[in-house]
């Protein structure tokens, strides 16, 4: 990730259905989108960006997969050999035994291992300061952010027609790091 400061231009949107129109639009004036923040998941709007399926519950399911076998191989190894317990009668290795201690630390392990990724693939961690372009984008509020940094007179004006023609409540241009 780079610091370098970038212009951007956004607009506002106060209803997904317009966002999703807009986006429409945009593509058909063939402008280039450099992000849409959304306040809430708003569906279908992967597909008008044309941003592919996550791939994050493949993780899910190694990190969970890596659960099964952990649990699983540790008791058998446990109850066999390192502490050989007759515990209610029941056998040394018994599998039905296994089943509630073996579910939960797959989904423990799915779990914790898909936010770790999920925070790795981001760039996410404790020290990363976000900038907030606008205090209501987290509340209802939707933006198409364009990056202008190297945007002429003419594109700014496209860009500007574009959020006036497409029902935008409010433009604003700032300066940001990691936009």
């Amino acid at each position: 990730m780079s610091n370098q400061k970038k212009k951007v231009l956004f607009g506002l949107y106060d209803d997904e259905q317009i966002l999703l129109k807009s986006i429409r639009k945009a593509k058909q004036e063939n402008l280039d989108i450099h992000d849409v923040i959304s306040p809430f998941p708003v569906h279908g709007l992967n597909e008008e960006l044309g941003l592919a399926e996550s791939r994050l519950h493949v993780a899910g399911f190694l990190f969970g997969s890596v659960g099964f076998l952990l649990a699983f191989f540790g008791m058998s190894w446990i109850f066999t050999k390192d502490w050989p317990l007759i515990i209610g009668g029941k056998p040394f290795w018994s599998v039905p035994g296994f089943i509630p201690i073996t579910f939960e630390v797959t989904v423990l392990l799915s779990a914790v291992g898909m936010v770790v990724v999920f925070y790795i693939i981001n760039g996410l961690r404790p020290q990363i300061k976000t900038e907030v372009l606008h205090p209501r984008l987290t509340d209802d509020r939707f933006a198409i952010i364009f990056d202008t940094s190297e945007s002429t007179n003419e594109e700014m004006d496209q860009l500007e027609n574009f959020f006036e023609a497409t029902g935008a409540e409010e433009v604003q241009m700032k300066e940001a790091i990691n936009i």
